[in-house]
């Protein structure tokens, strides 16, 4: 009795060669380019879509130029260069970066609903650490009358 009656084994095309060293070529080049091109803030939280500077008319009239800059979230997270900080590493980080310009001043990027208390120790904390602070803002979306 015949048990293999088409002989298919002889006819599958070989096993292809071992590519184990090139995937470990390409792994190691991925590592190299997350360092050297990566951002702290791949794996860390961004700021999201549901992030929103408060409205104050004329608030691109009185616009100036900062040194620094942080963003405040609405949930207390605190976004610096260097990735997401507390109140505590904000003040370290900010008497580290005094030194780096002669006129240090720092623009507050804060969410509608940062609480003012939490507004109000940052703002202490870089006006200990010699900073002028800038509040970011939007102008209000301008209402136009159909008619007259």
């Amino acid at each position: 009795m015949t048990t293999r009656p088409l002989e298919l084994a002889s006819r599958l095309r070989p096993e292809p060669w071992n590519f184990g060293a090139l995937f470990f070529v390409n792994a190691g080049l991925l590592v190299l380019f997350f360092f050297l091109f990566g951002s702290s803030f791949v794996l860390a939280p961004g700021i999201g879509v549901d992030f929103t500077l408060p409205r104050i008319a004329g608030a691109t009239a009185a616009g100036a130029q900062a040194t620094h800059q942080i963003t405040v979230k609405r949930s207390g997270l605190i976004i610096i260069e260097d990735g997401p900080a507390d109140l505590v590493r904000l003040r370290k980080w900010l008497i580290e970066q005094k030194g780096t310009t002669g006129h240090p001043s720092l623009l507050v990027k804060a969410d509608v609903g940062v609480e003012t208390g939490e507004l109000a120790e940052i703002w202490s904390a870089a006006r200990q650490a010699g900073f002028e602070v800038l509040w970011a803002a939007e102008e209000p979306a301008a209402t136009s009358n159909g008619g007259g």
